[in-house]
């Protein structure tokens, strides 16, 4: 299996997607300081939420206008991602009128969400989540046909749900106007690293997003096996899981608070994994 460039970005529908986006959940008000510590590492995708349950999303806004003024860089140079959040995921910050229909509701978020950002486009706009644990609602269709309607006037340059299962996602592809393009889930290795929902990815030609990677399956650090690729590659263990992710096809959200892990990650293909290393880490747990 080929070495992938570590900073050659996927593309789809002519948009640039870095393969490691800096997660912003549960910084608080270390959210601007870490988000601009990120970017200055090398990370040039973003990832936060409308939220203000578990994100800052004016914090990440913050990072952005500093970083722009200190790099020279310009908001086209990065990604930017965020998300839709139902009022059941929310605290009492919430960032729209509770009373209001639900397509009100995503515009007065998605509005929102482009002044905390400073930026008239978003290049990847998330369903957090959809409404019910099983199956989707009208609700969950009629939040998707806004997000479609700021997809079509350019303010969306991609699409996508997050925290789904394979039917839901099966359900969706099939019957929304416009399909997904992005899916963003917890990968646990006891699943094959969510093997069916990504199998199901590359039939509709959605690219998946990885988080969690590391906090999901800590048990993994403690097999033999994963500790004899550690010791032959030289690799740290976050480095070994997501070179791994990467040559599984995935995009990797990570959020890591340190600079030197920082630094690690973006770099956790200095060493290559053998295809027979990449097999046994998918097979490990699974």
């Amino acid at each position: 299996m080929a070495e992938l460039p570590e900073t050659d970005p996927l593309y789809l529908h002519d948009t640039a997607v870095p393969r490691f986006i800096y997660g912003t959940a549960w910084k608080e008000q270390a959210t601007s300081e870490l988000t601009l510590q990120a970017l200055n590492h090398g990370f040039t995708a973003i990832d936060t939420a409308n939220q203000r349950k578990h994100y800052y999303e004016e914090g990440v806004g913050e990072a952005l206008q500093n970083y722009y003024q200190v790099s020279g860089k310009s908001r086209d140079d990065l990604f930017l991602q965020t998300k839709f959040t139902y009022i059941e995921g929310q605290d009492n910050r919430l960032p729209y009128d509770p009373e209001a229909d639900i397509k009100t509701q995503v515009e007065q978020s998605f509005l929102s969400s482009l002044e905390h950002l400073q930026t008239d486009y978003l290049d990847a706009y998330l369903l957090h989540g959809p409404s019910q644990s099983s199956g989707l609602s009208d609700k969950d269709f009629e939040v998707w046909e806004a997000m479609e309607n700021f997809y079509r006037s350019g303010h969306i340059k991609l699409l996508g749900v997050s925290n789904v299962n394979h039917d839901q996602l099966e359900y969706l592809s099939h019957h929304a106007a416009i399909k997904p393009m992005l899916v963003q889930n917890r990968c646990f290795a006891r699943t094959g690293w969510d093997a069916n929902i990504r199998e199901l990815c590359q039939r509709h030609d959605i690219h998946y997003q990885g988080f969690s990677l590391l906090t999901a399956n800590t048990a993994m650090f403690e097999k033999p096996e994963f500790q004899s690729i550690m010791d032959r590659t030289g690799l740290t263990g976050p480095q070994v899981i997501f070179q791994a992710a990467l040559k599984m096809g995935m995009i990797i959200l990570t959020g890591t608070s340190d600079a030197e892990h920082m630094q690690q990650d973006l770099h956790c293909q200095k060493t290559s994994l053998t295809d027979d290393q990449v097999t046994l880490i998918e097979q490990l747990m699974a």
